[in-house]
């Protein structure tokens, strides 16, 4: 399909949203669907209409040019060429407009950050890596609700999740999913020698009900008391909750909470997020392995980023960019990669289409 016809299919469909709307006929579940998509078209046809008014002005100096008058064929010379000089910018951005939206985006997520290979130094990095994105969501004006910490008696996570919301939360963090690698001597080493270890972070757009429908019958709940680090009892009621979705084999425990019920809607919480994920996987298996290698496909067994204390540089082995601001980096700025990584992503889906 020419991108002339699919500029002129957007432009019927905008048409034929607006003669639905105003009818009145739509019924209220419909009505918000259309109502958000008619919005959403509403700056692409603006564009849409801009690029064709500069195409027909466009042609009326290309007359011009050509006419009787010296002085008006000067004008329209030097009117042409700074006009056309802006035609390939207004046709890029109109076709990064057009580009198919993540149905994500917009939605909050869960974090999960996992100690990996290297022992307590692993769940040190963990702990470190939860709370940069911790700072980062504070930077951003997110909310930052941690809703189970595994710690390790030396500072270090075993596991952490949290449940970050805002606007435009997933959007930003969704290429953070993936295996983070660090190089440093750890406090207990006496010899000074740099070791490696790694993390593992996973990041969920947070699931509505009426985004994952999920069948009682396939849950098994158990119900169990809470323990803390070292056996130590939490509280002496069996409050915990481990939930199994049976279908999927996916658990989900969580004992953070006193009340029995706050803990199971946590882990449900968690539960919808995961089945979400995978089937944003499965729908997305196709493109994800004809980009693999742009910015990569957000498996949590990719090493993604190196964060190397000794040398104060942190990289990111999927666009090769590499930054010497580490402690800037590891107190929450992270913009400099969430925007490289998100042009990448762009430029990929761009290339795709053109």
């Amino acid at each position: 399909m020419s991108f002339d016809l699919k500029l002129d299919k957007v432009v019927h469909r905008y048409r034929e949203l607006g003669d639905v709307l105003s009818s009145g006929t739509t019924d209220s579940k419909s009505l918000a669907k259309l109502s958000k998509e008619y919005s959403d078209l509403g700056p692409v046809v603006s564009a849409i209409e801009n690029l064709k008014r500069a195409k027909a002005e466009l042609a009326d100096l290309e007359a011009m040019r050509g006419g009787d008058d010296a002085e008006m064929r000067v004008l329209a010379e030097q009117e042409f060429f700074k006009l056309k000089g802006r035609m390939p910018e207004m046709e890029r951005e109109l076709q990064a407009m057009l580009l198919p939206k993540d149905a994500a985006d917009e939605k909050n997520a869960i974090l999960e950050v996992r100690a990996g290979t290297g022992g307590d130094e692993a769940a040190l990095f963990a702990a470190q890596l939860f709370r940069m994105y911790q700072r980062y969501a504070q930077l951003r004006g997110w909310r930052f609700e941690v809703m189970e910490i595994g710690e390790t008696g030396l500072g270090g996570y075993r596991e952490a999740t949290a449940n970050i919301s805002g606007a435009g939360v997933f959007a930003r963090l969704k290429f953070e999913s993936g295996v983070h690698r660090v190089q440093r001597v750890p406090a207990t080493e006496a010899s000074g020698r740099i070791h490696t270890s790694t993390a593992t972070v996973a990041v969920l757009p947070e699931a509505e009900e009426v985004d994952v429908q999920i069948d009682d019958k396939d849950l098994r709940i158990d119900i169990f008391r809470s323990s803390g680090p070292g056996g130590q009892s939490v509280n002496t009621t069996d409050s915990a909750v481990r939930i199994t979705h049976l279908p999927s084999g996916i658990v989900v425990s969580q004992q953070d909470e006193k009340s029995q019920h706050k803990n199971k809607a946590k882990a449900m919480k968690i539960l919808r997020a995961r089945l979400y994920e995978a089937e944003r996987a499965r729908t997305e298996a196709a493109r994800a392995a004809e980009r693999k290698g742009q910015v990569g496909t957000g498996d949590r067994s990719e090493r993604i980023r190196t964060y190397n204390f000794p040398q104060g540089r942190v990289t990111d082995h999927r666009i090769n960019l590499t930054v010497y601001e580490i402690d800037r980096v590891i107190e929450g700025d992270l913009d400099k990669f969430v925007d490289a990584l998100i042009a990448e992503d762009r430029a990929a889906k761009l290339s795709e289409i053109s």
